[in-house]
């Protein structure tokens, strides 16, 4: 990295550290004493069907009694549904929202991925404001303009009762070709000075109007040649180092809020499981070596990445006891909360996942939630 960019990249950190120190929440209290299948509710983040919820809706018993700690909207309906995504129109998604998180005994996650451009959820079409996605963005190479763009979009999910963004991507341009990363316009730059500059400028616009984001997709899948949500995908060959360095700096900088996993194999890293079920990757680099403490949250497990090669108990037992504090769930399946909380709690009545592990991540969940709803209340 040359001197210039050492220089710009490090003016730009310390305006978001500044910008953190003024706005920095209240000490998080201790979490509440909750059950184990409570505490276990807390780690899953689902999808569901549909755009309006009645009032004996499965989703909101889990919600109200299981303790589910988040959702994920979409909006297209999962290929085997019928009917419309849960993002119609902006009334209904205020409406959906205020019901989600009024059935909620603890503050819910409510997860999108509007990152702009192609990849936007809350659409034009629906009556939502038009996005720039970030290619165009790293291109322009204007943080001010990227800094506008984040504001609006944190704005208008704030409206709308959004409260966490699968955003900002921080993955390298390494293959402009790449059928998940390139092709669809997702990352900043090759640079990774760009990228960590952007992505600081997404987070500090999110963070203002209490929204939580999510760095992805660790630990870098912009190289790759194939599609992990249409299978696996091996980077060995073609990923580089230089693309963990937008995570070092973020986290450095303290702008990690979350970091979701790639399913993405690299024998550079763990021989013989990818990225989401590898405690190499996850425990010991980005925990250990990388200093972080924050919510890891695996990229969807129902990916055929992952399902095509291992079985749901195997990828749940096998997540967690990697590092994954979140666990991401799109099926279409009325009792796919309590069959994971029970299927979560007998791994720990055997032994095969430790409740001390379940301890930490639902303190770091707490923690992710209590600085949300801090920033919420003071928005």
């Amino acid at each position: 990295m040359s001197i210039k960019w050492r220089q710009f990249l490090c003016a730009a950190l310390l305006v978001f550290l500044l910008d953190l120190y003024f706005s920095r929440p209240a000490a998080v209290p201790p979490p509440p004493p909750l059950s184990l299948q409570a505490r276990i509710g807390q780690m899953l983040l689902v999808c569901f069907e549909g755009s309006r919820l009645s009032a004996q809706h499965p989703l909101l018993q889990d919600i109200r009694l299981g303790h589910l700690g988040g959702v994920m909207l979409r909006s297209q309906p999962a290929d085997e549904a019928k009917g419309p995504g849960n993002i119609v129109s902006p009334d209904q998604l205020q409406a959906l929202t205020h019901s989600l998180q009024s059935a909620s005994p603890t503050p819910l996650l409510i997860a999108v991925d509007q990152e702009g451009g192609k990849v936007s959820r809350l659409k034009p079409r629906d009556g939502f404001p038009t996005t720039t996605s970030f290619a165009q963005l790293g291109q322009m190479n204007d943080l001010a303009k990227t800094r506008t763009e984040s504001e609006a979009i944190a704005k208008t999910l704030h409206r709308y009762g959004v409260n966490f963004n699968f955003s900002p991507v921080v993955d390298l341009n390494s293959n402009p070709k790449n059928p998940v990363i390139g092709f669809w316009e997702r990352s900043f730059s090759t640079d990774p000075a760009i990228v960590t500059a952007h992505a600081g400028q997404v987070i500090a616009a999110h963070r203002s109007h209490g929204i939580a984001t999510c760095l992805k997709h660790f630990p870098g899948h912009g190289s790759s040649k194939t599609d992990s949500h249409r299978g696996f995908v091996d980077i060995t060959e073609t990923w580089e180092k230089a693309e963990l360095l937008p995570f070092v700096n973020l986290i450095d900088a303290g702008l990690a809020d979350a970091i979701m996993t790639g399913h993405v194999y690299n024998a550079q890293l763990d021989a013989k499981l990818p990225a989401t079920l590898s405690r190499p990757i996850i425990t010991e680099l980005l925990r250990e070596e990388m200093k972080y403490d924050g919510v890891v949250i695996s990229d969807d497990l129902r990916m055929n990445a992952i399902r095509r090669h291992y079985s749901f108990p195997e990828t749940i037992e096998r997540a967690i006891n990697a590092g994954v504090d979140i666990l991401l769930i799109c099926a279409s399946d009325d009792d796919l909360v309590s069959d994971t909380v029970a299927l979560i709690s007998d791994l720990v009545q055997q032994g095969r996942v430790s409740e001390q592990r379940i301890d930490q991540a639902y303190r770091r969940i707490n923690r992710l939630k209590s600085n949300l709803a801090t920033k919420v209340t003071q928005g």
